[in-house]
């Protein structure tokens, strides 16, 4: 790293598991950070407690002061680790602002992808993710072109592949998963996160949801993107070029060093220890998605197919009915029928505005509400 390596930037969900984890990252660099803004949610004590320990200029804990933070051009770079589709508006924000994006918010780019690259690209503004699998893709295919993801240049690629761990669910059968509790849902293999995403783990949801993403990061065709299970989340993703050739990036299952690659990009240093890996140690195994048995994943390539408002439908749907499976009004099985429902019964507006996103995504959570 350069000795004179700075970079001023706020974080939008400090209090969650990825906010919490990056300040880790940023403690461990030193002074190779200045904290413009801390945002949290409702956890108010722990905000408290960080804003002591890494004294930003300001702290905010409410929806309509996140604009502000992102409006501010001191800041390099704003983490968009906030939850739901709130971090959307902030997003595009910063990115107007001229801003880059490390981007750890799903329903961002599945809301609006194509608005959200559009100005990325209009405003020269770098979104780096933090997901494992979209950072793992971007490492591989980052000697093409070192610029925006949106910008390189993928004609050399043949498909790009996503792994998943598969879940708690992935040895049971489909009974047994209908039988299953949050509790039970809630218990994943590999990865410490926040519910909705564990439980979108469970159903694979959550590998839909990326697949999406990719998409709109990466600039390809969803026939060019494979879902591939690997249990053992060593391999995050791999990209497969033109040639037959295969770059994987590998590690240990530590979030740590997705957000850090965001956070210091385009530089690498030493960082949090989250272990060396050892080959003689892992076994990998590699196995297809089933789609019969976890039936979201084929919804998501579905709705990211027909595009359009159709994603924010199957986002808002999923994203109500895992309020409800979490509050026991309904069993894991019927996430999918809820979401399936949803999208049979909407006409999809393509080329749509912020408005008419957001209204339809508050017109399908009502919808379910009243379903369930």
């Amino acid at each position: 790293m350069s000795k004179d390596f700075r970079k001023k930037i706020s974080i939008l969900g400090s209090t969650g598991s990825i906010g919490t984890q990056a300040l880790e990252v940023i403690e461990s660099m030193g002074d190779k950070f200045e904290i413009i803004a801390l945002a949290g949610g409702s956890n108010t004590e722990l905000l408290e407690v960080q804003a002591k320990k890494f004294k930003p200029r300001y702290v905010c804990c409410g929806e309509d002061e996140l604009e502000r933070v992102c409006s501010d051009r001191e800041n390099d770079m704003i983490l968009v680790a906030c939850s739901g589709k709130i971090g959307l508006k902030p997003t595009l924000t910063a990115i107007e602002n001229g801003i880059d994006i490390a981007l750890a918010n799903k329903e961002t780019l599945v809301m609006a992808g194509e608005i959200v690259m559009e100005a990325a690209r209009k405003n020269n503004v770098r979104i780096l993710p933090v997901d494992s699998e979209h950072s793992a893709i971007y490492q591989c295919i980052r000697g093409c072109c070192d610029c925006a993801a949106a910008a390189v240049d993928f004609s050399s690629v043949a498909k790009i592949i996503i792994t998943a761990s598969g879940g708690p669910f992935l040895n049971m059968s489909e009974a047994e998963i209908a039988r299953s509790s949050a509790d039970d849902a809630l218990k994943h293999p590999r990865w410490n996160m926040g519910q909705k995403i564990t439980i979108d783990s469970a159903t694979l949801m959550n590998k839909g949801l990326e697949v999406i993403e990719a998409h709109h990061l990466f600039g390809l065709p969803y026939e060019k993107i494979d879902v591939v299970i690997h249990p053992q989340s060593i391999i995050h993703s791999a990209v497969e070029f033109l040639d037959g050739s295969i770059l994987a990036q590998m590690g240990v299952p530590s979030m740590h060093i997705p957000i850090q690659f965001a956070l210091t990009y385009p530089e690498r240093f030493e960082g949090i220890k989250s272990g060396s890996f050892n080959f003689f140690e892992h076994s990998l195994a590699f196995e297809k998605p089933d789609f019969k048995k976890f039936p979201c994943l084929e919804l998501a390539y579905k709705a990211g197919r027909i595009g359009g408002t159709m994603p924010t439908v199957l986002n808002a749907a999923n994203e109500a009915a895992v309020g409800e499976f979490l509050a026991g009004k309904i069993t894991i099985d019927k996430i999918f029928k809820i979401v399936e429902t949803q999208m049979a019964r909407h006409n999809p507006v393509l080329n749509p505005t912020l408005d008419e996103i957001f209204e339809i995504d508050k017109l399908t959570r009502e919808a379910v509400v009243v379903q369930c």
